[in-house]
């Protein structure tokens, strides 16, 4: 699927394969934007793979610092429950992708000029946050090639 031109958005990602989203959010005490049910879709082999909790950010015309900084303004609050959660989590699973910082751009121009708004970076505060709750930063981009 091809997006609009400069189409992106950021979302914080909690997942497990045994603790379903319901669960996350009550111990977090914050409902998510979206979630998903490991095998709700198909059962074997499951499709989704795992159980997830999402915070997200799809503001139009904001660069990814200010799409990050709107996901932090939410969550740093519960930063230390997200991290006892994640902590919980690879203890009874063993460690793994528990929880990321996902950055997602389509940077599609329809005129095939280079998009506007290539560069962007985490802030401190960001990069903390990161390392407090033991979350791994993963960025997809696509293009028409």
């Amino acid at each position: 699927m091809i997006e609009p031109c400069g189409y992106q958005y950021v979302y914080f990602l909690l997942r497990s394969d045994h603790l379903p989203a319901r669960e996350m959010a009550a111990q977090l005490g914050m409902e998510p934007d979206e979630s998903s049910v490991k095998g709700s879709k198909r059962e074997s082999p499951p499709v989704p793979a795992v159980h997830s909790w999402r915070v997200v950010c799809r503001d139009s015309g904001l660069t990814v610092d200010e799409q990050v900084d709107r996901i932090l303004d939410r969550l740093e609050p519960i930063a230390d429950r997200i991290a006892a959660l994640v902590r919980v989590i690879d203890e009874s699973e063993g460690e793994g992708l528990t929880s990321t910082l996902q950055v997602v751009r389509y940077l599609n121009d329809e005129d095939g000029d280079q998009h506007q708004r290539l560069g962007w970076h985490l802030d401190r505060r960001a990069l903390e946050f990161l390392h407090q709750t033991g979350a791994e930063l993963d960025v997809d981009e696509y293009g028409d090639d």
